[in-house]
């Protein structure tokens, strides 16, 4: 009987410490396992609520810790980048140890890019994808409006065939048109809604972040190499980034119109790696601080594509300095 009082009064602490906002504590040197979504980062940190008991679990990432991704993504990632992918809304698993700190110092983190549950990113990102998004929709709603009206012409013609018979035959056609556009809009505004998913699945929770500092890196036309200028910039803004506790890096490469859809992703995608690559073997940025860099083809541009001048500011990777806000929890 004590056993079960005691029991119950542990489990009470438990939910009450959970609803204060504290994290479980593991013992020093235990062995432990967890699962489940990530609700905050910070820096090498990353606090979990446990899919059990309910409790947060903060987690400690470091060089030795193995990430393995349990299936894949159709997109241009390079290497060892599944480290980056560690942002709030993925569920993972984790193996480690208790650490001094209660933490759990993960020896192996497992996760499905494809759990994703994340409703929070960049706002600016969000509006400029919905607004596309919505803009398509409309263009889908009025595309199917004029199929339904024109269908209901064809059918009031085809009532009266015998005296109009061509009158018929004309607002079928139109009918048959209006159809079409709006099958292609709905289409679009799939292919929007896609691009809202990628967008949002890359960064989350960035109001719970504060913006230190931000660059951006430029390159030739068609190619993907860091010339002097933008590695000059790289070195001055990892000297802001590396004395920070708890900072974190976004990269997100971009191309201007000129090429295929295709290929201005994957030109975007290789100079968002060149620059992670040169932060990480250059500037002694661990890969576990750069938040899952991308490129996002020619999205997004800061200028027109109509001159030379807009082309050039839209062959870029843009980099931003971020610290959690909430590190003193």
């Amino acid at each position: 009987m004590r056993s079960s009082k005691r029991l119950l009064l542990q489990l009470l602490c438990l939910m009450l410490l959970a609803g204060l906002g504290y994290s479980y504590q593991i013992q020093s040197g235990q062995k432990a396992k967890a699962k489940g979504q990530i609700v905050s980062r910070a820096g090498d940190l990353v606090t979990i609520k446990d899919q059990k008991s309910g409790s947060p679990v903060v987690v400690a990432i470091t060089d030795s810790t193995k990430i393995v991704r349990t299936t894949k993504v159709f997109m241009f990632r390079h290497g060892d980048q599944d480290v980056t992918s560690m942002v709030p809304g993925l569920t993972i698993d984790v193996e480690g140890v208790g650490n001094a700190k209660g933490q759990l110092e993960a020896s192996k983190i497992t996760f499905d890019p494809n759990t994703f549950a994340i409703e929070v990113a960049e706002q600016q990102e969000i509006m400029a994808n919905q607004a596309a998004a919505q803009k398509a929709q409309s263009t889908a709603n009025t595309g199917v409006a004029k199929a339904n009206a024109a269908q209901a012409s064809a059918n009031t013609a085809q009532g009266s065939a015998d005296v109009a018979q061509v009158s018929a035959d004309v607002a079928q056609a139109s009918a048959n048109k209006a159809q079409k556009t709006a099958n292609a809009a709905g289409a679009g505004a799939v292919m929007d809604a896609e691009a809202i998913s990628l967008v949002n699945k890359r960064v989350s929770d960035l109001g719970n972040y504060k913006t230190v500092a931000v660059a951006g890196i430029y390159f030739e036309s068609g190619k993907s190499v860091l010339d002097a200028a933008a590695k000059a910039d790289l070195d001055k803004l990892s000297a802001i980034a590396l004395p920070l506790e708890g900072y974190m890096i976004e990269v997100a490469g971009y191309a201007s119109s000129t090429g295929t859809k295709q290929e201005n992703q994957k030109l975007s995608a290789d100079r968002a790696a060149a620059v992670t690559q040169y932060l990480r073997e250059k500037d002694n940025i661990p890969m576990r601080r750069i938040i899952a860099p991308a490129g996002y083809g020619a999205t997004h541009p800061a200028a027109t594509n109509s001159d030379p001048q807009g082309r050039a500011l839209n062959r870029r990777v843009d980099i931003t300095v971020l610290v959690n806000q909430g590190l003193n929890q």
